[in-house]
């Protein structure tokens, strides 16, 4: 599933969630959430980046400057207490959504 597939506010969370575990370059959420996800999720960086850039203007995520692994200059993002609040919120409303849609796709209750 490509980022296209991804509802924007459900990107925003797992992007959150991968930066409330450390400060990450965007190819690292990227990688991150391919491996987390079973290879479901496959965010390509022109979904990543304007996410990322959304991110930093609500203000859930600051960006600075390092250096990555292989010694490549890089923006670091990292979330921030206002993101960690925002995607606590968003995780329980999104793990609810989640559960009635399975509970509907499995006839639960019928």
């Amino acid at each position: 599933m490509g980022g296209s597939d991804l509802f924007t506010g459900t990107l925003d969370v797992l992007i959150l969630k991968a930066l409330s575990r450390e400060p990450m370059h965007g190819y690292a959420i990227g990688l991150w959430l391919r491996r987390v996800s079973r290879e479901v999720f496959n965010v390509q960086e022109g979904v990543l980046y304007p996410a990322l850039h959304r991110l930093l203007r609500n203000r859930w995520v600051t960006a600075r400057w390092g250096t990555t692994e292989t010694n490549r200059r890089a923006k670091f993002y990292a979330v921030t207490p206002a993101g960690l609040e925002h995607l606590e919120a968003e995780e329980a409303k999104l793990t609810e959504h989640s559960e009635a849609v399975l509970a509907v796709l499995k006839g639960a209750g019928v």
